[in-house]
Order: structure tokens, then sequence, then C-alpha cells
């Protein structure tokens, strides 16, 4: 079995901590305008796209007005293919799935839709615990203080709901509930501690079925 991803989701649909181990397209990075700490430590990668736009426009247009030999076109021709290629493995290179705070506005989307069609066509008794697809199996447990944890594992994992509930009463109540830095509760910045996230590391690591 394979852990890929673990969510935190707050009452107020907020993500507030994401941390994962397996995921084989790794996610990227929010835009600096969706950016909110504490939540997850991707790395965030500057593009400096329009920089280099500005030093190839820079190297095209500081020839001199007089004439010129063909060897310096030449060069300035190779510097500015050179530019361009670089620029073009930069942008290969960046992870080409979606940014984080879409991704995880979508996975708490899927949650609360698939919540209201049980509800709908079983019953208020009827609880929402899991859904499978053929890539993925998706694992929730609600909190009663309204958090929801969100575990992604291998379709062919059994339901690993007990998992979600040791890292609430474990390492969730003692370094983050219990945590007087920790701001609870708080729209502007998530849950994410290194004494919470260490917790979480070493408990999921320390699984039998963690592969």
């Amino acid at each position: 079995m394979t852990i890929y991803s673990l969510y935190i989701f707050d009452r107020h649909c907020d993500c507030v901590y994401y941390q994962d181990w397996h995921r084989t397209k790794p996610t990227r990075a929010p835009s600096s305008q969706n950016y909110k700490p504490g939540v997850h430590r991707i790395p965030m990668i500057t593009n400096n796209i329009n920089s280099e736009e500005t030093f190839n426009k820079e190297s095209i247009f500081s020839k001199s007005l007089g004439s010129q030999n063909e060897n310096k076109d030449h060069n300035s021709l190779i510097s500015n293919n050179s530019i361009s290629n670089d620029k073009d493995k930069k942008l290969n290179s960046l992870p080409k799935g979606l940014p984080f705070d879409e991704e995880s506005k979508l996975v708490y989307g899927v949650i609360l839709s698939l919540k209201n069609m049980v509800k709908k066509l079983s019953g208020k008794d009827e609880a929402f615990t899991s859904y499978s697809t053929s890539s993925y199996k998706l694992h929730l447990f609600d909190t009663p203080t309204n958090y929801r944890f969100v575990l992604l594992s291998d379709p062919s994992s059994d339901s690993l709901r007990f998992i979600l509930r040791q890292l609430y009463v474990g390492p969730f109540l003692e370094y983050v509930i219990r945590n007087p830095l920790v701001k609870i509760d708080n729209r502007i910045e998530g849950i994410d501690n290194d004494l919470f996230r260490l917790a979480v590391d070493k408990h999921m690591k320390g699984l039998s079925m963690f592969n």
C-alpha cells in the first residue's frame, strides 16, 4: 500500500495543512498572491521570465548603430538562442500539475459534493468516509471540532480512517490544539509547525503499511 498525501481542512473549508510522501506528480506552489503561510512546504519557484525577456531585448538592441562585422552579429544570435533555450529548459522543469491552492479547493469540493449526494440518496444517518478511483483512494475523517482530515492512498488499500483518527488524537491535539503559538481558527495562516510535521511524518513512516 502506498500513502500519497494528507490534507487538513478547517471549519471555513480552508486547507490549513498539507504533507505528502509518495506523489508521482509533484504539485506546484501557488502564486504569491494566493500564498497562505503555515500550510505547506512546497518550494516557491520564481520564474523570472520577465527579467529574461528584458535581458533578451537589451542584448538585441544593445548593438551600436554604426557598422558591425558579421562575427558580432553571429555571436549575438548565438547568445540570444542560448538564452531562449535556457528559458525553455526552466519552463519545462517546472511541475506540470495544478497549483496547490487550486488542487486543495478541488479536493474539498469533491468531498462536499459527495457528502451532499450521500445525504440526499441515503438519509442523514449515512456517512461518507471514502471513495476510490482507478488511481487513488480518498479517506475522510471528520473531527468533533469540524476539522476534516483527508488522506490519499493507492486504490487497493483498506480503510485508513483509523490512521486519521490517530493523527487527530495524537499529534494534532498535542502540537496544534495545545500549542499556544498556533493560531487556531485563523484564516490568515495555517497550523504547520516543526513539531507537528515531524510527529505526523514519524507516525506515518512507522506504519506497517507505509510504502
